[in-house]
C-alpha cells in the first residue's frame, strides 16, 4: 500500500499528456537528450585551449592580484 503501482504512474502520465500535449513533452525529452549527449561529449574530450591557458599562467598567484612592486612600477604620478 505504501508504494505507487503501475496504475498510479499511468494516470499521472495521462494527466501530464493532457496538460502539456504530446508534442511539447516529446520536444522537451528530445532537448533533454541532446543536453545529456552534449554533456557526455564535452566530458570525454579534454579542452586543449583551457590546458594551454592553464600552463601559461604563473603558479602561486591568484587571478586579478598583483605584487606590490609591480603595481608601483606601472603607476606613474604627474606633478
Amino acid at each position: 500500500m505504501g508504494g505507487l503501482s503501475i496504475w498510479h504512474w499511468m494516470i499521472a502520465l495521462l494527466v501530464i499528456l493532457m496538460l502539456f500535449g504530446g508534442g511539447k513533452v516529446s520536444g522537451l525529452m528530445g532537448d533533454f537528450a541532446k543536453g545529456i549527449k552534449s554533456f557526455k561529449k564535452n566530458m570525454a574530450e579534454p579542452d586543449d585551449e583551457s590546458m594551454e591557458a592553464g600552463a601559461s599562467k604563473p603558479t602561486g598567484t591568484l587571478p586579478g592580484t598583483q605584487t606590490p612592486n609591480r603595481e608601483r612600477e606601472t603607476t606613474t604620478t604627474h606633478s
